[in-house]
């Protein structure tokens, strides 16, 4: 990795270089996706088995999987494994269910009521990607904070395996999560089936989880017509280090991010030189053992870069520019700085709580905003599977009071029939 001193000029010139990376989708991608999604809105099923054979190369058998079979799985898949599953999903459960927000109601002396409910969307759709980039932590963070959120029906999309049959280790991580029911199907005609509904395939309100770029393009086309969780960029780690820090650490960090595709970003940011130097030699060291080390040297050569800075402030006013998915705090104090970290998906603190920890186990989501958009984008949350309406109750007297007062509000914008909504009661 190349090692760079802060100047105030190189290191945002980084960020330029990262927001070209996750440009403009391909015209071409957004035509294809395009034929897709139509075709899927007027054939319905007819268009998705079209597709599904046209890029998968068969339909399967057996394409749906109700939630009574989902539970068979996990006397199926390995026992350390299903363990596993278990506990994070607890640890993710206990986290969400402090998001959770409840309706209220105020009643003033004069009779006025007024108050706001909350309640879960009636249908989600998790998209669960397959092959080589099945990940059951993605069901879990998915699936948890949407039953919390009280969503009446999770239905999962997720493409079958070559000889047709479903992920095993999904589809226990989907028993295990709360979904209601599993379609084996994927790509741009699978997200498409969601936001219209098929013959088959139950119209969602909203489409949550990672997916290629098809995938990301169709959910982008179709939010409108369906909610979705938002538009993922490639991953991204940022870690900001002092001199207490431990070079194999970092270097394992790094590499973690690098390893999920050729267009990740890992970005170190350290006071200390012996440690930027350090740390490069460990990842040269410990790359030799890992099985996607082309993957990992790609992106470390093109998005990766070392920066030393003057002292951390300078590291933190950075790391709030860049506005990263994942930040590590791997300095002596960690939790003296959490209170300036204003741009971060989610912030990891101290040495022995590394960006995989929260991919899978500890509790907080790892769908988190890409690309800068930490910004102003949050995590996904319980949050992300409600919506909220507001309720008003007046008395004849206290419409009466406020009566003039709207009346002059509606003629000043010259909507007379708001205006004559109100006078009319009291004429």
């Amino acid at each position: 990795m190349n090692i760079t001193k802060a100047n105030g000029k190189a290191e945002y010139a980084l960020i330029d270089k990262l927001k070209k990376r996750a440009g403009e989708t391909d015209s071409k991608i957004v035509d294809i996706v395009t034929t897709i999604l139509n075709s899927v809105k007027e054939q319905g099923d007819a268009a998705v088995r079209e597709f599904t054979v046209r890029f998968d190369g068969s339909v399967p058998k057996k394409t749906v999987i109700e939630k009574e079979e989902l539970m068979s799985y996990l006397d199926i898949v390995d026992e350390d494994f299903k363990t596993a599953v278990i506990h994070a999903k607890e640890n993710i459960y206990d986290f969400h269910l402090r998001q959770a927000q409840q309706s209220w109601m105020t009643t003033k002396a004069n009779g006025v009521i007024m108050g706001q409910r909350v309640r879960g969307l009636k249908r989600v759709g998790i998209y669960v990607p397959g092959g080589t980039a099945a990940y059951p932590s993605s069901v879990l963070m998915n699936a948890v904070p949407a039953k919390i959120a009280g969503v009446e029906e999770i239905i999962m999309v997720t493409p079958p395996s070559k000889d047709g049959s479903p992920n095993p280790d999904i589809m226990a991580a989907a028993a295990i999560a709360g979904v209601d029911k599993v379609f084996l199907v994927g790509g741009a005609q699978a997200v498409a089936a969601l936001a219209y509904g098929t013959e088959k395939i139950p119209k969602v309100d909203k489409i949550v989880g990672p997916g290629n770029i098809f995938v990301a393009t169709a959910k982008k086309l179709l939010y409108g017509v369906v909610d979705i969780d938002m538009v993922a960029g490639p991953s991204e780690i940022l870690i900001v280090a002092d001199k207490t820090a431990k070079p194999a650490f970092l270097a394992a960090d790094l590499m973690s991010q690098a390893e999920h595709d050729k267009l990740a970003s890992s970005i170190l940011l350290t006071t200390s030189l012996d440690i930027a130097k350090s740390t490069a030699k460990e990842i040269s060291r410990q790359i030799k053992y890992l099985e996607r080390q082309e993957i990992i040297e790609e992106s470390l050569n093109n998005f990766g870069e070392i920066i030393v800075c003057e002292n951390l402030d300078q590291a933190i006013e950075f790391a709030n520019e860049l506005a990263p998915e994942h930040l590590e705090m791997c300095v002596e104090e960690p939790l003296k700085y959490i209170g300036k970290i204003d741009n971060a998906g989610s912030v990891f603190l101290g040495n022995f709580s590394p960006e995989p920890l929260g991919d899978y186990y500890a509790g907080p989501n790892h769908v988190l905003p890409t690309s800068g958009t930490a910004r102003f984008f949050s995590p996904l949350s319980v949050d992300s599977f409600i919506k909220k309406s507001s309720f008003i109750y007046y008395t004849e007297e206290e419409l009466r009071k406020a009566k003039n007062e709207i009346v002059k509000l509606a003629d000043t914008e010259g909507l007379t029939a708001h205006a004559n909504s109100i006078k009319v009661r009291f004429e």
